[in-house]
């Protein structure tokens, strides 16, 4: 998987536009200004690729990127960010339809990124997001953003206290990350491509074991 060569796809403001899933796909979620587009960004090795804003709320559509993988692909997904307060009723809610419309279709769901900011507690949003994937059994990992702003004690401190929040993320994996220094970026890709391997391994479910784009799904 060439991280290096990732490329924009399109944006989705309806759930009925996302078209048929055929690649493992890799979904980023979590509460606005999380720093969803920044990580991306690092993981991509690409400073502009997914548009960074400093207003919270900015990404309104479910983006796609394109990632090389030998002849293949795979599917990076930016979702909506959640949770912001100081956008209206109509706005908060047609972000719901889309992640949750998302989440509800027969996906090839390779992993699913949730997001963190380490500095503050885990929120009711987050709670449920997590509460959703292991109900589905989508499989996921939580990754604690922003981790230069703290200290190494200080995450030594926080990141036990904010997993007893997660409790019922069960033994899901947990890394923190930096999109500004780089820090936990590199491993974070290893996990990545890992998630892609085991998705293809195992086929994709969209097509109940007809085979998609040269995969096996046997």
């Amino acid at each position: 998987m060439n991280l290096n060569k990732a490329s924009f796809t399109a944006a989705y403001g309806t759930i009925e536009q996302v078209p048929t899933s055929l690649n493992p796909e890799i979904t980023f979620v979590g509460r606005s200004n999380v720093g969803k587009s920044s990580i991306m960004n690092k993981i991509f090795n690409r400073k502009g690729l997914v548009k960074v804003s400093s207003t919270p709320g900015k990404t309104t559509t479910i983006n796609f990127f394109k990632v090389p993988d030998g002849s293949k692909q795979v599917d990076f997904i930016d979702l909506p960010g959640y949770g912001y307060a100081k956008v209206g009723g109509n706005d908060r809610s047609r972000w719901s339809k889309l992640i949750e419309g998302y989440f509800e279709q027969n996906r090839w769901f390779a992993l699913t990124v949730v997001l963190i900011d380490i500095r503050h507690d885990v929120s009711k949003l987050d709670i449920q997001m997590v509460d959703y994937l292991v109900q589905h059994e989508i499989p996921f990992i939580i990754v604690f953003t922003k981790s230069d702003k703290l200290s190494r004690a200080q995450q030594k401190r926080q990141i036990p206290n904010l997993c007893r929040q997660l409790s019922n993320a069960g033994d899901a994996f947990v890394m923190s990350c930096s999109s500004l220094k780089g820090d936990g970026v590199e491993d974070l890709r290893h996990v990545l491509a890992d998630a892609v391997k085991q998705a293809r391994d195992a086929g994709n479910p969209v097509f109940q074991g007809k085979k998609a784009d040269g995969e096996n799904n046997e």
